[in-house]
């Protein structure tokens, strides 16, 4: 059955008026003070008027106008009002001094039920109360989010990511989304969130995640206002788990490749890098996935066919580092140069043996560094996950919250930002 999504945020327009009569009788209680009467009810003083902030065509209420409470009348005057949902979250409002007025200064929820309740005295100081109910109409438009990798077991390296189901641009409303975004791992780590572009945000701690972490993503946006007519909708969470920490660093210059499980060397392979003019990448990248056999072709990276760089060749133990095509895979064809030459269109080849130990050790999020290639840097998102190649203050700075504050090092930020288990 289908839920009409709850909302929380909402921007002040024109109002809702909860009129409130002054109360023109009051009894006192066996004392003779007024104050222990029992509370009269106001019904007869109290107005509920939805007729200016109803929503075209529905006789529910248009959430992106504020509550007021008045009291009418002389001598009577409000003493406090009480607003919550059917959550049993309260809408925060401000009483004037004098009593005459109470207005929300939380925006109301789309799609929610509220209760009001009202507490009057009267020019005697004997008290009255009156409660009322109201629904409040659905949002038109809501921004939903989709969290990545999906469920299941990754390297240390996996970043999380958050892909939104309609850009948004504005700085205050990406404040609000990257807010509602939250992140929570056991151990708890120092991490957070970069915009990669208006849809898309990305998660990293500040090192990687430990070895047999928990992390899981949950979104509040549901209830949120976002932006004018732009509510946060229900989103499904993440919960993934975290394997070894394996490292494979290849040395191009060396033509080797070392591989680490949890700090400590558990292989050491000869292998061959890019030739000139076709460099590997230098930088961190992680594992994006593995498939047993490949067909490679030169086209697909540009190569003509037919040139003396041309090539069509069955390719087993691929291992997929960048979305462009460069991979650790068996290339039996340049065993003589593994170890000694760079003869490779980019990718990183060994010997059967060895890709097929590699591709059976290493899983999704592991990290793969390639250093001292000739080749350019790796792009930080526009070609896998390159997202350890940016500094840890620099990631910081692609925060809309950090961005907001100007505080890379703000201390009451770092706190927040950091998940908690």
């Amino acid at each position: 059955m289908n839920q009409t999504p709850r909302f929380r945020t909402v921007l002040s327009c024109t109002i809702l008026v909860v009129s409130l009569g002054a109360v023109a009788t009051a009894c006192g209680g066996p004392s003779g003070h007024p104050l222990s009467a029992k509370p009269f009810d106001a019904a007869e003083q109290v107005s509920f008027n939805t007729s200016k902030n109803t929503a075209k065509n529905t006789s529910k209420v248009d959430p992106d106008k504020p509550l007021e409470v008045v009291a009418k009348g002389d001598g009577g005057r409000i003493t406090d009002v009480t607003v919550t949902d059917d959550s049993g979250h309260f809408l925060a409002g401000e009483l004037a001094a004098d009593g005459s007025r109470w207005r929300s200064t939380a925006p109301l929820s789309a799609g929610a039920k509220y209760t009001v309740k009202v507490s009057t005295e009267d020019e005697d100081g004997s008290p009255g109360s009156r409660t009322m109910k109201f629904e409040t109409a659905p949002a038109k438009r809501l921004l939903t989010v989709k969290f990545g990798p999906q469920a299941g077991k990754y390297g240390v390296g996996q970043p999380i990511t958050a892909e939104l189901s309609m850009p948004v641009k504005a700085k205050e409303a990406r404040v609000v989304v990257e807010r509602a975004l939250k992140i929570s791992s056991q151990p708890a780590v120092e991490g957070g969130w970069h915009w990669v572009d208006d849809k898309k945000l990305h998660f990293r701690p500040k090192e990687y995640w430990p070895a047999g972490a928990t992390v899981n993503a949950t979104s509040n946006l549901q209830g949120v206002k976002v932006s004018n007519k732009l509510y946060g909708g229900a989103s499904k969470g993440l919960k993934i788990s975290i394997g070894d920490r394996i490292e494979a660093i290849t040395d191009a210059a060396a033509h080797s490749m070392t591989v680490k499980r949890n700090g400590e060397v558990i292989n050491t392979i000869p292998v061959t890098t890019g030739k000139p003019g076709f460099s590997t990448r230098n930088g961190i990248k992680v594992v994006l996935g593995k498939e047993y056999f490949v067909r490679m072709r030169g086209t697909s990276i540009g190569i003509a066919e037919g040139s003396a760089d041309s090539y069509d060749l069955p390719v087993y133990y691929a291992t997929r580092v960048t979305w462009s095509g460069e991979y650790v895979h068996a290339a039996p064809w340049s065993v003589g140069s593994q170890g000694s030459a760079n003869v490779s269109h980019g990718c990183t080849g060994m010997s059967t043996g060895n890709a097929a130990w590699f591709f059976q050790t290493v899983r999704e999020g592991d990290v793969v560094s390639v250093i001292n290639s000739a080749g350019a840097d790796m792009d930080p998102f526009g070609n896998g996950f390159g997202d350890w190649n940016v500094s840890w203050d620099k990631w910081r700075k692609g925060s809309a919250i950090v961005a907001q504050t100007g505080d890379v090092t703000n201390p009451a930020d770092v706190a927040r930002l950091r998940p908690q288990v």
